[in-house]
């Protein structure tokens, strides 16, 4: 039996921060990103990526279309890629399904020998599956790339979240039923603790166009995404109504905006995309961003001051700073990310983030957070944020012993 292969860590961490920089210039070519959720099933969230997809398309924008719902990968039939193949690039790199001149779909769909084979994996496997679908595709330059999530807040929107980078922003899909909006508002949460953007909710099945007199009907109510928008204070983008024929293009394999195009429904979806093409206080907010000439100075916190163990922090302050005129600027403050390794080294250079001073830290995260590029300073005082990273730009930041030296 041969020996077991042994590999060098450090050639692990240099491969790994290529990958990584493969990444990031494979998302650089994506304006926008929007993340598709749910935290419940069934209310047609699939079907409204698959129709914001193609509408977007319509629009005369470049769009890519990834389903990464690994156990029900329903995109697969709604955009009918049955028969599809995926094509193979140089260097390992993998084609997209082109529907249309510009309208790329990947979808685990077409790598299953058969519809009802079931896909049984943990989370690092799926993580894996992502993180190749966005690095090693050939995305080329979108406009928007929307990424149809499964259900509830687990491994896949947050491993999406994480790697996905800069212009992204979660649009999140509910019914008009109270029991959807108490499920869809965790959603809205998952959003802020992992400083994802919301770019507004969109109301599905509400109400319903009676198909002999025309007037609007609501067997199941509606107004609920609107309220849940206004609770959680963020936009709301429109209400679709429930629409037989979407079911049945669904069924068809063609997006229903393209197959019913002049239906009140396809003129919803139409309504529902303009606040995310357009400029405006409804567009996907930006990553943040160091100023001109500067960079972003990360700060665990607890009560507005350095908080010693960076990894159990409330907030983190992320401080522009210029060192060139040894000038602080804003602080914007943060929710860190649901905590697991590797995570906050991954969130902070997302951000932006080009040193993180904290009052202690292992060896192991330190490693994790040099891999990312971001300098590492420790045993600073728990003193207020801007002091800290003032003192810091300045020269005169008093360090102490390694909290976590252990």
């Amino acid at each position: 039996m041969s020996e077991p292969d042994r590999k060098d860590p450090q050639e692990q961490a240099a491969r790994r921060r290529q990958e990584d920089e493969e990444l990031a210039q494979r998302m650089a070519g994506i304006d926008r990103k929007l993340l598709v959720l749910s935290g419940k099933g069934g209310v047609g969230k699939s079907t409204v990526a698959a129709n914001l997809a193609a509408a977007l398309a319509l629009a005369g924008k470049r769009v890519g279309l990834l389903d990464v719902d690994m156990h029900g990968p329903s995109i697969s039939n709604i955009m009918n890629l049955a028969g599809h193949q995926f094509g193979a690039g140089p260097e390992g790199t993998i084609r997209p399904i082109a529907l249309a001149e510009n309208l790329l779909v990947v979808s685990l769909g077409p790598l299953l020998k058969d519809r009802s084979d079931a896909v049984i994996w943990r989370g690092p496997m799926k993580y894996n599956v992502i993180r190749q679908f966005l690095k090693d595709v050939e995305w080329g330059e979108l406009d928007f790339l929307v990424v149809d999530s499964p259900p509830g807040t687990g491994d896949e929107p947050l491993s999406i979240a994480q790697m996905i980078g800069r212009n992204a922003a979660g649009l999140i899909v509910t019914t008009p039923q109270d029991v959807a909006i108490a499920d869809v508002r965790r959603s809205v949460s998952f959003c802020r603790q992992v400083n994802l953007p919301v770019a507004g909710i969109i109301e599905n099945m509400s109400g319903q166009i009676c198909p002999h007199c025309g007037g609007h009907i609501e067997p199941f109510k509606s107004g609920g995404g609107e309220k849940l928008a206004e609770e959680m204070d963020v936009p709301f983008l429109g209400r679709i109504p429930l629409e037989p024929k979407i079911v049945e293009s669904g069924d068809l394999g063609r997006p229903f905006v393209q197959a019913f195009a002049d239906s009140p429904a396809a003129a919803a979806f139409a309504a529902a995309i303009a606040p995310l093409t357009e400029p405006g206080e409804n567009a996907p907010e930006r990553s943040l961003q160091g100023p001109a000439g500067g960079e972003l100075v990360a700060i665990p916190t607890a009560g507005g001051r350095l908080c010693p163990h960076f990894g159990h922090c409330e907030k983190f302050a992320l401080v522009q700073v210029d060192r060139e005129r040894k000038q602080v600027g804003q602080t914007t403050w943060l929710n860190p990310p649901v905590h697991e390794p590797g995570a906050l080294p991954r969130f902070l250079h997302d951000q932006g983030a080009k040193v993180i001073i904290a009052g202690g830290m292992g060896q192991k995260a330190r490693t994790l957070f040099e891999e990312k590029g971001i300098q590492v300073v420790v045993g600073a005082p728990a003193e207020p944020a801007e002091e800290v990273a003032r003192a810091y730009l300045e020269g005169r930041l008093e360090l102490g012993e390694n909290t976590c030296d252990h």
